[in-house]
């Protein structure tokens, strides 16, 4: 079964409150023909868009191909959170990687959601809104996470975070089902698909060629490296993997350490004003510390927009309303009779240890994918890393491989069955 058509058409949008809501493009022209270019990039995301506009800086000339539309995967699916740090804490960092390296890989994220900020700063319906609660879904669990909060700002000086007792916590967040946790102001969300139309108008106009459903079918190395698509081959110096979750065939080297995963969101009815503050003050984002992760925020529009649960085959389920409304129920059990106005899917990449994978995969071909849910920062990073690398600046990309990042075992005809029973595992564990 094919990713990119399991659940969606070629060349529509999902059937999501963000596809509703933005100013979508016109559709670019399919790849035809022979064509020449410096880099080609395939995937039109953050990771894609973002090593398009800082290559078109440098003077490169760019093409990206994508297989559905500008945004398709989970670029603009996504909850909308621009997180500090990477998927993994610092102090879990340091034991993996040690001090030096974990402190450059802190920096990396800082940098990361500057880097947001700063592309988003002109786009239209794309405000950047500080402040995102970090929520302990276990009262054993609070201590560690004012215990981080503490390591933050005694060694990484970071001062914009904030220890959060029960009663702290529930005066932000009308809820009974979190026992404390912290508030990082340093990072904050935005609406994901309009920031991907954003960069995507950005790379535009800096001049690079965008191609939409035209999908890259196979890769041929020689003196330069081919591109073959249904209609077009395309001959590029240097070429740059950005699917992430959507990887399939063409990029089966990376298939060892990068497995696609399903998540689901549902969109509110519009709220009031004072409905909002009821739920959550001052619209802050949430995210809580289950493994299997409850993330949730207000829309422009004051629409709850909540993301949880997670599946594992190819096909979405039946009714993602359903799946995805007992999750909320369990946080905001007042919200029962709530109408549910949107709700959809989408696929992005994990990796074992939900570290981003960050890979050369042969000797002009670089992979940056396996953002594991924490991708509108370091997606968008990404693309400026590997742009950064082509150019000859590879420091920052290389402190981002050098990571340790486990292979799937057994390759990737194991990888469904074992991600399941380890998912299987981490709900129980949520639930205790």
């Amino acid at each position: 079964m094919d990713l990119l058509t399991a659940n969606d058409k070629i060349g529509e949008y999902p059937s999501s409150y963000y596809a509703w809501n933005s100013m979508l493009l016109p559709p670019f022209e399919i790849a035809k023909g022979e064509l020449k270019f410096d880099v080609c990039i395939v995937g039109a995301g953050y990771t894609g868009l973002s090593a398009a506009i800082h290559l078109a800086e440098k003077g490169y000339k760019v093409i990206v191909l994508e297989a559905q539309r500008v945004g398709f995967g989970a670029s603009g699916r996504n909850g909308g959170q621009v997180g500090t740090g990477q998927r993994v804490n610092q102090m879990d960092l340091e034991s993996l990687v040690g001090n030096d390296h974990a402190h450059r890989l802190w920096d990396i994220s800082l940098e990361a959601v500057e880097l947001v900020k700063s592309l988003s700063n002109d786009m239209p319906n794309c405000t950047f809104q500080n402040g995102i609660v970090n929520a302990s879904h276990k009262k054993s669990i609070v201590s560690g996470e004012h215990h981080y909060v503490d390591h933050l700002k005694k060694y990484y000086n970071y001062k914009k975070i904030q220890k959060l007792n029960k009663e702290q916590l529930q005066n932000i967040i009308n809820t009974e089902a979190y026992f404390g946790g912290s508030l990082d102001t340093g990072s904050g969300h935005i609406d994901p698909l309009n920031f991907v139309l954003g960069l995507a108008k950005k790379a535009h106009f800096a001049g690079v060629k965008i191609f939409e459903k035209t999908r890259a079918l196979e890769i041929l190395q020689g003196s330069s490296t081919v591109i073959k698509t249904p209609q077009s081959k395309v001959t590029a110096n240097y070429v740059i993997f950005a699917c992430n979750g959507y990887q399939g065939a063409i990029n089966k080297k990376n298939s060892n350490w990068v497995m696609p995963i399903n998540n689901f969101i549902v969109a509110t009815r519009q709220m009031s004003e004072i409905e909002q503050e009821r739920l959550i003050k001052n619209n802050y984002a949430v995210a809580d510390t289950k493994f299997i992760v409850n993330y949730f925020r207000f829309s422009k529009d004051r629409r709850l927009l909540f993301g949880g649960s997670e599946s594992y085959g190819y096909k979405f389920p039946k009714n993602i309303e359903e799946k995805v409304r007992k999750p909320m129920l369990n946080i905001f059990p007042q919200l029962k009779d709530v109408k549910i106005d949107f709700s959809w899917g989408g696929t992005l990449g994990i990796t074992m240890n939900r570290m981003p994978y960050f890979s050369k995969v042969d000797k002009n071909i670089i992979s940056a994918s396996g953002y594991s849910g924490h991708g509108v920062a370091m997606a968008t990073m990404g693309g400026k890393l590997a742009a950064m690398a082509i150019s000859g600046q590879a420091e920052k990309f290389d402190l981002m491989a050098k990571v340790p990042t486990p292979k799937f075992p057994g390759g990737g005809s194991f990888q469904k069955p074992l991600l399941v029973l380890a998912m299987l595992w981490f709900s129980l564990r949520d639930k205790l």
